[in-house]
């Protein structure tokens, strides 16, 4: 589930007006949003009943065009809406472990704001006996129908995905990539000498973001757009991730970073499964090849970043890489991880990692 001000701005959108002696340069013009379009969105008056999850998927699912894409490797299609004053968002997700199955899932729940903390969910799984029919067209393409009408979802192919070989570490294995709903692209590696995950920022495409140095070092930088936090590596032409802006992940906005984007199609195998008992044993008998619980609402999280509100918090990272760059536990520096109390800590300096599960 995603929320945030700004994200709902971003579907209020006016299209740039342009000459037609202009039409090739339209790609490259920016597309306008308006405070007017948000406000006759927010006081528009609204029927529908928000407590009816099938009745907002109906709403949801008539309002889609005939085709979508669903970019995030987690296969979320998100959304957001207001309705009668109040921001919702959710999603629809054809979910690796059961679309073949003619699973969707659907959720949605009034907005997260850091005020006002946790809000109730609405989630339900749909099939052929609600009337929503799933079917496989080629792979990574689903027609959904419900209601006589059919969308395809195609989902994100990166199967040709691979990181080039001077972005990993000799102990390093590459999981995945993954593409955050941000629109921000990483492979994902386990470091199977010292137990431990990263997410490198894919550089072999355009990143949709822009970096500005921290003030005490050039080696932390900061996307302008994201808030993620990435650090150069001192030892490969890299940058691995290191934080992303607390707020965000609090109130779970599309720039909490990939910990909910794991790319589930490109896994081989139990890849992801050995990793993650490699990293914590008691694991062993109790996950799927994803990493999820049974019942399938949980899974283990795999975040190895930082939850930061200033960008002092992010000095750690340096002070601790300039120390150990030519010792063995040199990337041990950007591993976080989090204590009994739920106190983050550097894979360096910390006790036994342990694990924990997210929704």
């Amino acid at each position: 589930m995603k929320s945030g001000f700004g994200i709902l701005l971003g579907l209020l959108c006016l299209s740039v007006l342009i000459r037609p002696d202009a039409a090739t340069a339209q790609a490259q013009l920016p597309v306008l949003h308006t405070n007017q379009a948000y406000v006759e969105e927010a006081t528009r008056p609204c029927s529908l009943d928000v407590k009816d999850a099938k009745a907002v998927f109906a709403f949801v699912f008539d309002s889609l065009p005939d085709h979508v894409k669903v970019y995030p490797t987690e296969s979320y299609f998100y959304y957001t809406f207001i309705c009668n004053g109040v921001p919702y968002d959710g999603n629809i997700r054809l979910d690796a472990s059961n679309r073949d199955q003619g699973k969707v899932v659907f959720a949605y729940s009034e907005d997260l704001e850091g005020w006002r903390g946790e809000t109730p969910e609405n989630h339900i799984i749909l099939d052929a006996a609600d009337g929503v029919q799933s079917e496989k067209l080629e792979p990574l393409v689903y027609r959904v129908t419900y209601q006589g009408k059919s969308v395809v979802f195609a989902l994100n192919d990166l199967s040709g995905v691979k990181p080039p070989a001077s972005a990993l570490a000799p102990d390093e294995e590459f999981i995945g990539p993954a593409f955050d709903e941000s629109a921000i692209r990483f492979f994902l590696v386990f470091d199977k000498k010292l137990k431990i995950f990263h997410f490198i920022l894919d550089e072999t495409i355009k990143v949709a973001d822009q970096f500005e140095p921290s003030p005490r070092t050039d080696r932390i930088l900061i996307g302008k757009r994201t808030g993620f936090a990435f650090y150069r590596d001192y030892l490969r032409d890299r940058k691995i991730m290191i934080g992303a802006y607390m707020p965000n992940m609090l109130t779970n906005t599309w720039f909490d970073g990939p910990f909910d984007q794991l790319g589930d199609d490109f896994i081989h195998g139990e890849t992801l499964r050995d990793a993650l008992i490699a990293q914590d044993p008691g694991l062993k008998g109790h996950i799927d090849r994803f990493g999820g619980f049974p019942g399938g609402e949980e899974r283990v999280g795999v975040d190895p970043y930082l939850p930061y509100r200033s960008v002092s918090d992010l000095y750690i990272f340096d002070r601790c890489a300039t120390e150990r760059k030519a010792e063995p536990s040199y990337y041990l520096c950007f591993a976080v991880d989090y204590d009994r109390d739920r106190q983050p800590y550097l894979g360096a300096y910390g006790p036994k990692r342990s694990h924990r599960a997210r929704r």
